[in-house]
């Protein structure tokens, strides 16, 4: 079965930077209809795709993010990973590793809806 499992979140300061881990099994990332991403989920607000990626390596980001975080991903390995600088508060939620996903024009847009999630690792910024 598909299997997601995510590491690497932690305490930073606002500026500071984490890098998200998720291991996938079950699930090909190099797969040309592959689509997976990013989804948190902070306090009191609703779910939120942060990034998506589709199997060529092509990546889009929400608006709040763009420039400061990468998504990418180890074919070889089938790892997905988060690279997140400049953090600041409003990033404090915990994030969610997420497979399969609606390819719009060919790109993995993603948005809040997959079929596979990960358990989730907390991300916490203080000001």
């Amino acid at each position: 079965q598909v299997r997601l499992v995510e590491s690497g979140g932690g305490s930073v300061q606002a500026g500071g930077s984490l890098r998200l881990s998720c291991v996938v099994s079950g699930y090909a990332v190099s797969n040309p209809k592959s689509c997976m991403g990013w989804v948190r989920r902070a306090p009191g607000k609703e779910r939120e795709g942060v990034a998506g990626i589709n199997g060529e390596g092509a990546s889009r980001y929400v608006d709040s993010v763009k420039g400061r975080f990468t998504i990418s991903k180890d074919n070889a390995k089938n790892i997905l990973y988060l690279q997140m600088n400049s953090l600041e508060p409003a990033d404090t939620a915990i994030y969610y590793c997420a497979a399969e996903s609606t390819l719009w024009d060919g790109y993995c847009y993603g948005g809040d809806e997959y079929r596979y999630w990960g358990q989730g690792t907390q991300v916490t910024v203080s000001s």
